[in-house]
């Protein structure tokens, strides 16, 4: 799952960030609407965490602008701001869902879960494929009777792959939804991962390479 977290607050936004990729989510950061907006149109987000009141370009603008071009992400909207009225206006805005600060931090993750689950395609709460089952609401990923202990990329391109139901996905796709903005485009990270995956799922194999296209379950 691929997260745009939009927050002025540098130290906040640091701290939301690595939780995130904790929870494992490929997470981009941005501290200003105006460079926010340019980058949640010119990439593939599953879920927009856009911080309200924002210097510059204000958080009501910005959501104001991606419901217009309709990305396929959802948006969270936060805010200091806690009143109904506040609510009302957000989710008016076009907001898929609003969290007040402070908040805590399982009850943002879940609603990332949740509005990643809505998103276009939508993603179902549960993937399976035979023995092979991947819990995308609590991040948990298990084979037969086996829990498997996946780093976060691992989960996200297992999730990815399961998500897409036989479709080949590219490295290049892999890259554009798992991981984050800093990582170099010819890296052999997808590769490795893969390979690393593999071993973790063991037999029989369920990840067929496609050559010259990608991978596929």
């Amino acid at each position: 799952m691929r997260v745009l977290l939009i927050e002025d607050d540098r130290e906040m936004a640091h701290a939301v960030a690595t939780g995130l990729r904790r929870a494992r989510m490929a997470v981009d950061v941005v501290l200003n609407g105006a460079a926010g907006l340019e980058r949640a149109l010119g990439n593939d987000y599953d879920v927009i965490v856009l911080d309200r009141d924002l210097p510059g370009m204000h958080g009501d603008d910005v959501c104001a602008e991606l419901v217009a071009a309709r990305p396929r992400a959802r948006v969270l909207m936060l805010t200091a701001a806690a009143t109904s009225a506040d609510l009302v206006d957000g989710l008016g805005l076009g907001a898929d869902d609003y969290l007040p600060k402070p908040f805590e931090f399982p009850v943002l993750v879940a609603r990332i879960c949740a509005l990643a689950r809505r998103a276009q395609p939508a993603i179902p709460p549960v993937l399976r494929q035979g023995d092979l089952e991947v819990d995308t609401a609590q991040r948990r990923a298990r084979r037969g009777d086996r829990q498997l202990d996946l780093a976060p990329k691992e989960f996200g391109v297992l999730e990815l792959l399961l998500a897409s139901q036989g479709r080949t996905v590219s490295a290049e796709e892999m890259l554009e939804r798992v991981w984050d903005e800093a990582t170099d485009p010819f890296t052999s990270a997808v590769k490795i991962t893969i390979s690393r995956l593999r071993a973790k799922l063991g037999e029989p194999p369920v990840i067929e390479t496609v050559a010259r296209s990608g991978y596929r379950i």
